[in-house]
């Protein structure tokens, strides 16, 4: 067992709910139930599975959670395309998201890497 707020990758993944939740703030009314809970659930996954993943004794449960956490990531990533599409989002804003998807999505790859190695 390990405290994930020790991990960079959930500090990353933490930053970039609170982003998500922050600029979905904006989107119609009409996505209250759709599209905002969608893009604000697989973005709080990605921590959230980290985080329970810390707990569990094994690292091959460990190494299970990060790669749910990688789903939600790639979920994510694709709400917020959908979201630039529909001009919910500014391009700016899905710059600077997508940017930091990516990087998440590169360091769980390489933790899934060295808690299954």
């Amino acid at each position: 067992m390990q405290n994930y707020k020790d991990l960079k990758v959930w500090e990353k993944a933490h930053q970039f709910t609170l982003d998500v939740y922050r600029v979905s703030r904006l989107f119609p009314k009409e996505e209250m139930y759709g599209l905002t809970s969608q893009l604000r659930r697989s973005a709080a996954s990605i921590p959230a599975n980290i985080a329970e993943g810390c707990g569990k004794k094994t690292k091959l449960d460990f190494a299970n959670f990060l790669n749910i956490s990688l789903g939600s990531s790639n979920e994510a990533e694709y709400f917020i395309l959908l979201a630039k599409d529909l001009k919910y989002i500014s391009s700016e804003d899905y710059l600077i998201l997508e940017k930091l998807i990516n990087e998440i999505k590169a360091m769980l790859i390489a933790l899934i890497g060295k808690v299954r190695g």
